[in-house]
């Protein structure tokens, strides 16, 4: 008899928060993973090595500490590897950076992923996934974002920059037959967040005892995803690999491309949360009152987030569930015992 292939995904970013996650759910499938992670200093690189750290221990891991940018290691990567999957989450992220640092989402964003495309071509996988964000729909004002909608207003440079990584990633779809998954996120948390994002920046205020900055006096919503769901979307999608139309005709409400094996997809929690209800389920979860800076919108944020996830539950048969309280709850239990088993100095209910 002969062996059974032992599948190869490659994921750049890693040592990410959502590439940390997936490494980890892709290793428990009994995939072998190889990584490329460039822990840029964006922010806190000792939590990106502890995140790496554990996925090494893992001997079906692979890491190679680098940039998506370096078109021969690269290359080579692919060579070496022959990944039948490749999940492309390496970026600068952040729309507010965006404002000030707009180069190097030029940089990482575009001139990253034509490499990986490059590479790509060369040694075709099964199946491309890569990361756009539902800050690609930008001025959009209809709720819920659907995928087949417009989006054509992005209000941020990184939102700008995603969005040329769909555009980019469907010609290579036509020209060379890459299948392509582009997957929108909306809004993701959990355990090992990113120090940059509300959940994180909110709950080590409140702890200790510092006043949280809330923007749009408070009239933010969002869909808030918790990140273990949102592995499982892409760990399912990995095998729903689009293909082209023969007759161009494509299924209403899918965003199949009529000339490329190539799609978007939209994974969210199927609703939006008023921010005001997200600051009090970090007030539960740590038992205590946050004091609050109410500030205007800030230049590239859109007021709210709403996702359709109809289409990835049509082609998974999942749909992310996870509640925002139990999702914050889980945060905040990581976060304190990450950082010491903080007890804050804030109010105690």
């Amino acid at each position: 008899m002969s062996e059974i292939h032992q599948q190869t995904a490659l994921v750049t970013g890693s040592s990410g928060f959502i590439g940390f996650h997936l490494c980890q759910r892709l290793l428990q499938d009994g995939m072998r993973v190889v990584g490329i992670d460039n822990l840029s200093d964006y922010y806190d690189v000792k939590l990106k090595r502890a995140r790496q750290d554990m996925l090494m221990q893992h001997p079906d891991f692979t890491v190679i500490n680098g940039n998506i940018e370096d078109r021969e290691r690269l290359m080579q990567l692919f060579s070496e590897h022959s990944p039948d999957y490749v999940i492309h989450l390496a970026a600068q992220a952040g729309v507010r950076y965006s404002i000030d640092n707009p180069r190097s989402y030029l940089e990482s964003n575009i001139g990253g992923t034509f490499e990986l495309l490059e590479a790509a071509r060369a040694h075709p996988p099964q199946h491309m996934l890569l990361a756009s964000t539902s800050s690609a729909y930008g001025a959009n004002t209809e709720m819920p974002y659907q995928e087949t909608q417009k989006a054509d207003h992005q209000m941020s440079f990184y939102a700008a920059t995603k969005k040329a990584n769909e555009s980019m990633a469907h010609s290579y779809a036509h020209l060379y037959n890459l299948p392509t998954t582009m997957f929108r996120f909306f809004t993701v948390y959990g355990p090992w967040g990113r120090p940059d994002m509300a959940l994180f920046k909110f709950t080590k205020a409140i702890l200790e005892g510092r006043p949280i900055d809330v923007y749009n006096y408070g009239d933010m919503k969002r869909d808030f995803t918790y990140v273990t769901d949102l592995v499982e979307a892409i760990r399912l999608l990995l095998k729903a690999v689009p293909e082209r139309p023969k007759d161009g005709v494509v299924p209403e409400g899918d965003s199949l491309s009529p000339v490329a094996p190539w799609r978007v997809v939209n994974i969210g929690n199927s609703g939006s949360v008023q921010l005001t209800a997200f600051i009090e389920a970090i007030e539960a979860a740590t038992g205590l009152k946050a004091a609050q800076n109410l500030m205007p919108i800030q230049a590239g944020d859109v007021p709210a987030t709403w996702a359709n996830a109809s289409l990835l539950q049509r082609l998974t048969g999942y749909t992310p569930e996870t509640e925002v309280a139990e999702g914050v709850a889980q945060f905040v239990s990581w976060y304190r015992t990450y950082y010491g088993n903080l007890s804050g100095k804030g109010t105690a209910e």
